[in-house]
């Protein structure tokens, strides 16, 4: 099949035409010809508003039920949802039922993604069940098929397994995450400790729990050597911290979540659970030190941190509502309103797939093409009808967002919204 996009504006900085309007003609899954204008040939031609393109699209931190949470998602229509929002690949959490803690579980994840236009790679448990007891089948998992290891938005909480892990990961590159929580701090925690958790009588989760934890896991890992992740963090401490590591040369990266760069816990105002989130929503200063942190570089990748959740576990007193937002379909939208359209794409494309070593195939002639489609002008209010995920649980319902993606071009299939 040979598929041809018109008038596209390409944004690649490796690209020898990036910020430059051309057709792109697809032969077969490869990029065949970019010039300023290709003739119709009976191609299958896409034409469409203010069309922009992209190396695709990568999210480190996708949550899909299954196995065993399907009525939240399921792989199938997950997979679908990050095509149509853009994504050629996702990175795919262990917490499901069962956890994704052996080799058997990696490659039933594969198996179930093979065939569908957006990638799925494993990010296996990093302990046994997710518990943070032993450490699980890291090298077995790895040579089948998990890009990463981490016990999803669960703190480690002894000291030595962090450090064993991050010993034994050096034998075979493995790439450790920590979630940046010290559980002993925040205790019972679920808001941000501050002046809206006070007025609203909400039990205050502090600052202090995630800087403490990433403390504690940076001279870790200066003691130990090897790679460490440190995802979702939410405050202007943690990016000093991570900042200062990377001075040192510390082998860390680290992620921001879309919802932490967007919205302050001043939405708490409602009680509303979709803003339920962990970590929680943090302040205005906190979200700009966060922008800054993209910008600077500090910060590697942005993530759509999408946790689809059912409704009889979401729609509850905001007290006893599951932590989680899905974000798939808003992530653009949201982000290009804070972010230069530049600084989106590097953060979510070439700079995540280095780090979990993905190939970012750039938008050149005799190239593979796995390309996202986008319009960065949309201005619109997101709503139930822009959300194709199974489960509703979107903190950005409601919210005017700017820019939109039309789909995805990824292993010779169009995927259009």
């Amino acid at each position: 099949m040979t598929t041809l996009l018109k008038s596209a504006t390409i944004i690649d900085t490796s690209s020898p035409y990036h910020h430059q309007q051309k057709d792109i003609l697809i032969t077969n899954g490869i990029i065949t010809k970019i010039e300023d204008s290709i003739e119709d040939n009976n191609y299958q031609v896409v034409t469409l508003d203010n069309l922009h393109v992209s190396c695709g699209w990568f999210d480190s931190s996708v949550s899909f039920g299954e196995p065993g949470y399907e009525e939240r998602e399921n792989i199938k229509n997950g997979l679908n949802v990050a095509a149509k929002s853009g994504f050629t690949a996702v990175a795919v959490n262990a917490n499901s039922n069962p956890v994704i803690d052996n080799k058997a579980a990696v490659e039933y994840l594969i198996h179930k993604a093979n065939g569908f236009a957006t990638s799925l790679y494993p990010i296996a448990a990093l302990t046994q069940n997710s518990k943070g007891v032993d450490i699980a089948e890291l090298y077995d998992m790895q040579q089948s098929g998990a890009i990463a290891f981490a016990d999803y938005n669960k703190p480690i909480a002894k000291d030595n397994l962090m450090k064993i892990a991050l010993l034994y990961a050096q034998n075979f590159d493995g790439l450790i995450f920590s979630f940046p929580k010290n559980n002993s701090i925040a205790g019972e925690g679920i808001a941000n400790e501050g002046i809206n958790s006070t007025r609203l009588g909400l039990k205050g989760s502090p600052a202090l729990a995630e800087h403490i934890q990433i403390s504690r896991d940076l001279y870790l890992l200066e003691y130990t050597g090897g790679k460490l992740h440190i995802p979702t963090i939410s405050t202007t401490k943690s990016v000093e911290l991570i900042k200062e590591a990377k001075k040192k040369g510390l082998q860390v990266t680290c992620s921001v979540s879309v919802h932490h760069l967007t919205l302050s816990d001043d939405e708490l105002h409602g009680f509303d659970s979709n803003f339920k989130v962990n970590p929680p929503l943090r302040t205005k200063t906190d979200l700009k030190s966060l922008i800054k942190g993209i910008k600077s570089g500090v910060i590697d990748i942005i993530t759509s941190d999408h946790n689809p959740i059912d409704i009889e576990h979401k729609k509850l007193e905001f007290s006893e509502a599951k932590d989680g937002t899905i974000g798939l379909e808003s992530a653009f939208g949201a982000i290009n309103s804070v972010l230069d359209l530049d600084d989106f794409i590097e953060n979510i494309t070439s700079k995540p797939k280095a780090i979990f070593g993905i190939e970012n195939l750039s938008i050149q002639e005799n190239n593979k093409a796995e390309i996202t489609l986008f319009n960065p002008e949309q201005n619109y209010t997101f709503t139930k009808e822009d959300i194709l995920s199974t489960s509703k649980n979107s903190a950005f319902l409601d919210k005017k967002l700017k820019g939109k993606a039309y789909g995805i071009y990824a292993n010779n299939q169009l995927i259009l919204k």
